[in-house]
């Protein structure tokens, strides 16, 4: 999105679903099954769950060697930075160079890649696909409660309920080497988080759909809950806690507006802090009015993305400014603006972010998605799955000066986001932070998939979170051999990074 036509091709996607869901007339199905064929009766749903421990028996999911034909993984990083900014490519490599964890942020690729090698279950859902623990978070509903639920969908698609699962459990390995935990921490952090997914999908699985729809964790309750199991034995904690919390509370458009803008001519512009943040009259090689001409039309297709009452919410903001932001680790490189739009005066912010969506990951191991536009695959894959989505949750796709379509989903930039302060976790702090996510995880699979078949295949036994012990320190052991090979292929020059930014 460094440059784009003077009349760029838009496509919205609002009128029809890239032909899914059409129903030819005069015809009727003899059972109706829904997208993921789970309208059968709970009987069949729970036989079609215990059928699958024959096939692919629990304590297999434990099982990780990789493949005797396994790419290079700095082959896959360098395959991922062909179709973004070129530029922005050494970020990317210097914030996943910061420690074993944030290379394991950046490279769900390498992941999926591994996971295609083994065997998986044919109990489906829609999986987040990068469901780490730092992709789970707090944020404001639309009724301005806070909330906690996954908050990133980039590479969502319908898959295997376990591939989640297993990125969730070996997030937690990982953070558990760094903070120190020793083996037996670690094991019983992993056990708890299986167990807390393994009876939360059971409960799911007996509640009735609209229950399950609207189910949500409060961060209220939760905070409730920390504070009473005294979690951990730290005296600041609850203090930590509560600053954190209200940090996050205070943490939307007009704190952005304070943070991210100086005045310019008696309104507020978006500060440049290159290569981290550019405004978009300095991305070079186009002129800045065409810039602004465009920003203001990908507002007025993506806006047609939105329910009607959102359109005329949207409506009652124009356009001021943009800028270039570099976001997040994995993502870093691919294109992604913010857009400040003002209300009624400077003192009513609203900031959108454009962030470029390619296709998942898992897609060429799971499956194209059904949706053409990847902006399109991520919001309804958000919507299906997260508790509670942004109401300014829409995409687009336009076509730039080199001639390449790109997709982008849009939404707030920050809407009381919190995130879990995990370097200041203790063992039991980050145990009971794993069931939390654990717990999510399963509310959102029930919510998007077939909880009863899952439930009944992982049962009530700890076979299962057993296996992700194991699973969860291969698989750590498999991401620390990765990292040292993305710090030899710098030290060697084969790539380059850049560091601190």
């Amino acid at each position: 999105m460094s440059s784009y036509e003077k009349e760029p091709k838009v496509e919205t996607g609002a009128t029809s679903p890239d032909g899914a869901g059409q129903t030819r007339v005069g015809t009727l199905p003899k059972r109706a099954s829904g997208v993921l064929g789970i309208q059968s009766t709970v009987a069949e749903r729970m036989a079609r769950g215990k059928a699958m421990r024959l096939k692919l028996p629990r304590r297999s999911h434990g099982d990780w060697e990789p493949s005797v034909h396994r790419p290079d993984p700095v082959d896959l990083l360098e395959e991922q930075a062909r179709t973004r900014v070129p530029e922005l490519v050494p970020i990317r490599y210097g914030r996943m160079l910061g420690s074993p964890l944030t290379f394991y942020r950046g490279a769900a690729y390498l992941m999926a890649s591994d996971l295609a090698h083994t065997p998986r279950t044919a109990l489906h859902t829609q999986l987040c696909g990068d469901a780490h623990l730092s992709n789970f978070g707090g944020f404001a509903a639309p009724d301005r409660k806070l909330i906690f639920s996954i908050n990133d969908f980039d590479e969502t698609l319908p898959g295997p309920f376990e591939w989640d699962l297993k990125r969730l459990v070996a997030s937690f390995a990982i953070l558990g080497r760094e903070r120190g935990f020793d083996e037996e921490q670690r094991t019983t952090i992993a056990v708890e988080l299986g167990r807390a997914y393994r009876e939360n999908i059971q409960r799911f699985s007996l509640m009735d759909n609209i229950e399950i729809w609207y189910s949500r964790l409060e961060i209220d309750e939760i905070v409730a809950s920390l504070h009473a199991e005294a979690i951990p034995a730290d005296a600041k904690w609850e203090k930590r806690l509560d600053a954190n919390i209200a940090k996050g509370r205070a943490k939307d458009s007009m704190k952005a507006l304070s943070k991210l803008t100086t005045m310019v001519d008696g309104e507020p512009r978006i500060t440049g802090d290159p290569p981290l943040i550019v405004p978009i009259e300095d991305v070079g090689g186009g002129d800045p009015e065409l810039y602004h001409t465009v920003l203001r039309h990908f507002l007025a297709s993506y806006q047609k993305t939105l329910a009607g009452d959102r359109r005329k919410l949207l409506e009652r903001y124009r356009y001021v400014h943009a800028a270039r932001k570099v976001v997040g680790v994995g993502s870093v490189g691919t294109r992604a603006w913010i857009c400040l739009l003002l209300g009624r005066d400077e003192r009513d912010p609203l900031f959108l972010q454009f962030k470029e969506a390619q296709p998942s990951v898992l897609e060429g191991f799971l499956g194209r998605s059904e949706f053409k536009n990847c902006a399109r695959r991520v919001v309804e894959g958000q919507r299906l799955t997260q508790a509670a989505s942004d109401i300014m949750l829409g995409w687009i796709r336009a076509r730039g000066f080199d001639g390449v379509e790109r997709d982008f989903y849009v939404r707030q930039l920050w809407d009381s986001k919190i995130s879990a302060a995990i370097e200041e976790l203790q063992f039991r702090g980050t145990m009971r932070y794993g069931q939390i996510c654990a717990t999510e995880l399963a509310r959102a699979h029930a919510r998007a998939g077939d909880g009863i078949a899952i439930a009944s295949y992982l049962g009530t036994s700890d076979t299962f979170d057993l296996a992700m012990v194991r699973f969860g320190e291969a698989y750590a052991d498999q991401n620390e051999r990765d990292y040292a090979a993305l710090k030899t292929a710098v030290e060697s020059g084969r790539v380059v990074a850049e560091f601190g930014l």
